[in-house]
């Protein structure tokens, strides 16, 4: 019987949720640890999104954590002070372009934070305040569509600059460090 690794990541900004790239200047998932051979990354996070990220070395498992029957949570910083109706739109799905084609996600809940969210400073700034303000949102998923936050913030008026995943199913980003790895007995 194959004994299986299972890890918990809080991926920082500026990486690749890979092990291999052809690009040489990229940086990628297995600088920060010294990972088993086999691991893999369990859905993604674009090099601009930070956060909560799983790895295993059991392909089964990463099939059962992408599911539809698992939540997803992101935090994202929006440009400008969203309205009730975006988001409104945001809950009831909204029209994205996916491979091409458009598409529409599926409702799903959302909520203004009245406080900004106690995370590390990403690394490099997002912008000055004087480029008007800024507010957080939370969003929970059952999809993972590419850039799937991203577009959705930007289809209802306000782009997303700064994106963290929070939490998958039952596991929390916590007070994990940016970079910070955890070897898990299972995931979710």
């Amino acid at each position: 019987m194959q004994i299986h690794h299972h890890f918990i990541i809080y991926k920082p900004f500026g990486y690749l949720s890979q092990f291999v790239c052809e690009h040489k200047k990229k940086k990628l998932l297995g600088e920060l640890f010294d990972f088993p051979a086999g691991t893999m990354a369990i859905g993604r996070l674009d090099e601009d999104s930070e956060g909560l990220l799983f790895l295993t070395t059991d392909g089964k498992m990463s099939e059962a954590i992408r599911s539809s029957a698992v939540e997803k949570e992101y935090y994202a910083q929006v440009d400008g002070l969203i309205t009730d109706e975006a988001l409104r739109r945001l809950q009831q799905g909204v029209e994205i372009g996916f491979e091409g084609i458009k598409y529409q996600t599926l409702p799903c809940r959302v909520k203004a934070l009245n406080t900004i969210p106690d995370l590390p400073p990403r690394g490099r700034k997002i912008r000055d305040d004087r480029h008007g303000p800024t507010c957080w949102i939370s969003i929970i998923l059952t999809e993972g569509k590419n850039r799937q936050v991203r577009k959705m913030t930007a289809a209802v008026g306000f782009p997303t600059l700064r994106l963290v995943r929070v939490r998958i199913g039952n596991v929390l980003l916590g007070a994990m460090q940016v970079g910070e790895v955890q070897e898990v007995e299972t995931l979710g």
